[in-house]
């Protein structure tokens, strides 16, 4: 990739934080940064400006809701796809109402995981 695409994840399981980084990283995506709590992200998003961030829902102190709007009213150009074992269908429109571009259900395939991100970041 040219232009590598900067993403964050954003997940409070270390260990699905490193599935997602070696999906992107495979796939030639940069990721910039890592958080494990939803209060966290937007210091980072503020100091990093990923192109898109990862986001798990349900995370201590700071939800991926809570987390998602505050990115798009601070960064509305970041892209933000959940990435959530909570798949309900009044979490997906909860998230997507909150700015979210894609839901993804845990657990996932490295295909679904790349295609929403490209489908976020208009890439073919």
């Amino acid at each position: 990739m040219a232009d590598k695409k900067r993403v964050l994840i954003v997940d409070d399981s270390g260990y699905m934080r490193q599935v997602i980084r070696r999906h992107l990283e495979s796939t030639g995506f940069e990721v910039v940064g890592e958080a494990s709590d939803g209060s966290e992200v937007m210091a980072l998003a503020e100091n990093l400006k990923p192109d898109l961030i990862t986001m798990d829902l349900s995370m201590k102190n700071l939800g991926g809701i809570e987390a998602t709007k505050l990115v798009k009213q601070a960064l509305p150009d970041t892209k933000v796809i959940v990435v959530s074992a909570l798949g309900e269908s009044r979490f997906i429109k909860e998230a997507v109402s909150a700015g979210a571009h894609d839901f993804i259900i845990k657990p996932f395939t490295e295909d679904r995981l790349i295609s929403s991100v490209k489908s976020a970041l208009k890439m073919s």
